[in-house]
């Protein structure tokens, strides 16, 4: 999907994001206007990447006023591209962000008190890409080859862990290469034998180069981690419950338009992504957005923001056994659907 910056963590960001609860909060409670009437909260939403397809629900939301609908007037915010994830967040420049629910344990390992308040994907996008030819049929295949991953963090590292398991390997069993964000140039030029991408995203990119390729799902079932969530700060939540669930319930409405009708998607995304609106540009956004509805929708097509606990305890589980936390995180203040209709 999106690409995932550098995480980061800290003393110093633990202390930040603490005041920036403090501070964001009263900027963004509604208030009355002199008139009387209550004016809408304004909080800004951090969308992780540059303008994209992938982003088309908050820009319906914002353009087809189901975000006002809902009771609150974001504005939305593009990171870039040397930012943290969290950093904005922390900083109190943006009072919501769009990340892994992975990514919020391992945030709250470092003392960040994050939580998800809704689903955006309601399944987790990284799958393993080899080329067509490739004798990579099955993720026991990896054994002995190389794979390129962006870097040892985020949720490409997070899925590689998964698919290790399920293949009944050890990242010993395999040559790590982090590539950065070259997939297309590493594996087909060979650089690696299988990189680590996503469905949206990697995988589409081959196709529209032309370049056939092969999908290997991380797992035999459900992948034990949460995908991409709506996030804020509990501090902000408790804060400003109306707000949190109006910004939740405009994204939903936002996906449920776009599911709806996807030609409308790309007529709106045209105002907010730059070039799209080029033969090239446009025929690589439909396929992206293609690609993306089956992750906004569950198995019955339906567009759903709740949060499974089962699944965020699961994902702990995983996470601390692997490392990928110091210990294991407490997955129930990490999440909640309390702000959801």
């Amino acid at each position: 999907m999106i690409n995932r910056r550098t995480f980061f963590a800290g003393a110093t960001t633990a202390l930040a994001l603490a005041a920036a609860g403090c501070a964001t909060s009263t900027a963004t409670t509604p208030s009355a206007s002199p008139s009387g009437a209550a004016t809408l909260a304004t909080p800004t939403i951090g969308l992780t990447y540059i303008p994209n397809v992938q982003f088309s629900p908050f820009y319906v939301a914002e353009a087809d006023g189901k975000f006002t609908a809902a009771g609150v007037k974001p504005t939305l915010r593009h990171h870039g591209a040397s930012e943290g994830l969290f950093t904005a967040l922390a900083a109190g420049e943006e009072q919501f962000v769009i990340a892994g629910g992975d990514e919020v344990l391992q945030a709250r390992s470092s003392d960040l008190e994050l939580v998800a308040v809704s689903a955006y994907y309601r399944s987790y996008p990284v799958v393993i890409i080899v080329p067509a030819d490739s004798g990579i049929t099955t993720l026991a295949g990896l054994k002995g080859r190389k794979v390129g991953v962006p870097g040892k963090y985020g949720e490409s590292w997070f899925g590689l862990q998964v698919a290790l398991q399920t293949a009944g390997l050890t990242p010993a069993d395999v040559t790590i290469q982090e590539i950065g964000y070259t997939q297309q140039a590493a594996l087909t030029t060979k650089k690696v034998d299988a990189i680590v991408g996503f469905s949206n995203n990697d995988a589409v990119q081959f196709a529209q180069a032309g370049f056939a390729t092969r999908s290997l799902p991380l797992a035999e079932g459900v992948v034990p981690l949460v995908g991409i969530c709506l996030i804020t700060t509990a501090t902000y939540a408790a804060e400003n419950p109306a707000a949190v669930k109006a910004v939740a319930a405009g994204m939903l409405a936002g996906i449920s338009a776009v599911v709806a009708d996807p030609d409308h998607a790309m007529t709106v995304s045209a105002t907010y992504v730059p070039g799209i609106s080029a033969a090239a540009a446009q025929a690589s956004a439909k396929a992206t957005l293609t690609a993306t509805i089956p992750l906004w929708t569950g198995s019955d097509g339906t567009v759903d923001g709740h949060l499974d606990a089962a699944q965020w305890t699961e994902m702990a589980d995983f996470m601390a056994a692997k490392g990928l936390t110091a210990a294991r995180v407490d997955p129930t203040p990490a999440f909640s659907n309390t702000y959801l209709g």
